[in-house]
């Protein structure tokens, strides 16, 4: 099989000739720039530089050497945009490693080491302190209470960092032709690779409303002011709606994923019962979904963090097709539990091995018995793409990444 078969198959619950795997493809499905330099460093990669294409969380674009090495099966296509050094300018990392930011991020160091995002008025956005290696949110546009209507819903989105410090492809969205690049940009990336594609598109809805009004006034509001809760979701539905009639238009029948977002869970549980969730989010989830399977050939795919459990049977409802990270340190979150009730209605991209106790702090050989224990255990049937719990962090060592790899090329017979 190809890599875009495999993910495809894979995907459609079929068997495909071996276990697909991602690195890099979503900015959570990745690795931290301080990590990727000791990986690149620890392979005798050093001459090929590392981009900082997600800023907000300090991600690292893999280069192909990376992708060749780990067979890796899926890009973003975000990969086609600043391509060259006039997109791109150096920096030193947390660690004093070096790298290169977007040419549009200049991120201010205060008295305090702590590094500052402004936006055009002015106002700090996101903050990175002197002992972190990635920005915090710092700005809530609507913190103070709803606005009486949302005609300038856009323009307070653009004072949040996820939206102001937006990855590639999204920062040339401001462009004019940016549609136009988008299709002539994925066209090419398709006809020279046998890899399968995906893009992002967020349309977060719960998130949003955290990102907005900040997570415990919006967690009260679901209660307590339901009325402005519907008022901002149905606003933003109108602005997601029209970014997926674009979206599907451009690229809907050469991109194979569309990957939305809405981290709904804690290590414990969900930020909400079920029948919250049904009240304020699946429907409009639904909505998202349905537009997409009826305006394109991808596949829906939902990264959301957290303890799910509860919330899986109404996402498949929903018409999600792939649920990421799969993060199996979560309470309810057992993988044999995961697959037995859930492996044949959709597929698990992540749980290969848990980035927060075994990839960061055990031994290569222990990183191995795990990785192979999850692959036993979600790969039979198909449903399952290979990747970490979310990202490999700043401190995890590069002997177990390549440890990693190592076992899920000896899964697939390859060593």
């Amino acid at each position: 099989m190809t890599s875009r078969e495999r993910i495809l198959a894979a995907i459609r619950h079929e068997q495909p000739d071996q276990v697909p795997v991602d690195f890099g493809a979503t900015p959570s499905s990745g690795i931290s720039a301080i990590a990727y330099n000791n990986l690149k460093k620890y392979l005798n990669f050093d001459q090929h530089t590392t981009l900082v294409y997600d800023v907000v969380q300090q991600l690292a674009r893999p280069g192909k050497i990376i992708f060749d090495l780990y067979e890796i099966d899926v890009f973003d296509i975000e990969r086609t945009f600043n391509i060259g050094d006039i997109y791109w300018h150096n920096v030193f990392l947390p660690d004093g490693s070096e790298a290169m930011y977007p040419a549009w991020f200049h991120p201010v160091k205060d008295e305090e080491g702590t590094w500052n995002v402004y936006d055009d008025e002015n106002v700090v956005i996101a903050k990175m302190p002197k002992s972190s290696t990635f920005f915090n949110q710092s700005h809530f546009p609507f913190l103070n209470g709803y606005p009486s209507d949302f005609n300038d819903l856009s323009k307070a989105m653009k004072k949040v960092m996820w939206s102001a410090m937006a990855i590639c492809p999204w920062d040339h969205a401001h462009e004019p032709d940016f549609w136009e690049q988008l299709r002539e940009k994925t066209l090419r990336l398709r006809e020279k690779t046998d890899k399968a594609l995906i893009i992002g598109v967020g349309c977060n809805l719960f998130e949003w409303g955290t990102f907005l009004r900040r997570i415990d006034n919006f967690l009260m509001d679901l209660v307590m002011d339901t009325h402005n809760v519907e008022r901002l979701l149905d606003a933003l539905m109108e602005i997601h709606l029209s970014i997926l009639e674009k979206v599907c238009k451009a690229v809907g029948d050469v991109v194979d994923i569309i990957k939305f977002g809405d981290d709904l869970g804690m290590q414990n549980g969900p930020f909400m019962s079920p029948e919250t969730y049904r009240k304020f989010f699946k429907s409009r989830h639904t909505l998202l979904c349905a537009y997409v399977k009826q305006n394109s050939r991808m596949f829906t795919y939902l990264h959301s963090c957290g303890s799910i459990y509860d919330l899986i049977p109404d996402l498949i409802e929903a018409g999600f097709e792939v649920l990421n990270p799969v993060q199996t340190n979560c309470r309810n979150m057992d993988p044999v539990r995961l697959k037995k009730e859930f492996g044949k209605d959709i597929t698990f991209w992540g749980g290969g091995v848990d980035t927060a106790s075994v990839l960061n702090h055990a031994t290569p050989e222990k990183v191995r018995e795990q990785v192979l224990e999850r692959l036993e255990i979600f790969s039979p049937g198909g449903g399952y793409v290979f990747n970490t719990i979310h990202n490999i962090l700043p401190e995890v060592p590069p002997e177990n990444i390549v440890a990693m790899f190592e076992a899920v090329k000896e899964f697939n017979g390859q060593k």
